[in-house]
């Protein structure tokens, strides 16, 4: 694919969706952060379930904390990988709050030390809560890259690298969002809905398929 076709295709995007902003529901960066890790295999719909009566409970790491693990437990329970993930909050929020004063790290480094967070919820919470131009590869993101050839690649850390390359500078902040809506809601895994795709012309799917 050509550089003015993924102009095209981000231009379109975004005159759809001007400000895209990730599904998942929170309040602070600290709320984002558990959002993303609770999210690991599981649907942003059944993340929000949860969170909806965990956060009016627990939104700081000190009253996550106070939880302990069996009481994050009680309010995720219905999240694919539970027993890990409450896990994973807990010891999350005792490093948050020894080494960071209470406070989500604006650093990839410092975040991919917090347990259960990887390059892909380092790089959602430095885009969505810190704003840096970064994409994390989802499920969404590595089937819409490679199917659209926009930016192929066989594994997702070769699929961040070429869009960090090729998406062109305006649209790389959102550029996250966006694909990752476009994959959801009309890329979709079994049988995309091309007939309804507003990037179906520029889309380099429909010519290898014919």
């Amino acid at each position: 694919m050509n550089q003015q076709k993924r102009t095209d295709i981000f231009s379109r995007l975004q005159r759809q969706n001007p400000e895209p902003k990730t599904e998942l529901l929170y309040d602070s960066t600290f709320e984002l952060l558990i959002a993303v890790l609770l999210s690991a295999q599981a649907t942003d719909v059944s993340v929000n379930k949860a969170t909806r009566l965990l956060y009016p409970v627990a939104n700081t790491p000190e009253k996550m904390l106070a939880l302990g693990v069996d009481g994050v437990k009680r309010y995720i329970k219905t999240i694919g990988l539970f027993n890990s993930k409450a896990e994973n909050v807990i010891k999350t929020c005792h490093i948050l709050i020894a080494q960071h004063d209470s406070q989500v790290p604006e650093d990839r480094v410092a975040l991919e030390k917090l347990p259960g967070v990887g390059r892909k919820t380092a790089n959602v919470v430095l885009n969505t809560a810190f704003g840096h131009p970064v994409i994390a590869v989802d499920t969404h993101i590595f089937r819409v890259s490679n199917r659209t050839k926009i930016a192929t690649g066989k594994t997702v850390e070769l699929v961040e690298q070429k869009l960090m390359k090729q998406v062109p500078k305006p649209f790389l902040q959102d550029a996250h969002h966006w694909l990752i809506l476009h994959g959801r809601y009309t890329c979709v895994a079994r049988t995309p809905k091309c007939g309804s795709c507003i990037i179906e012309d520029l889309c380099e799917y429909k010519e290898k398929v014919e």
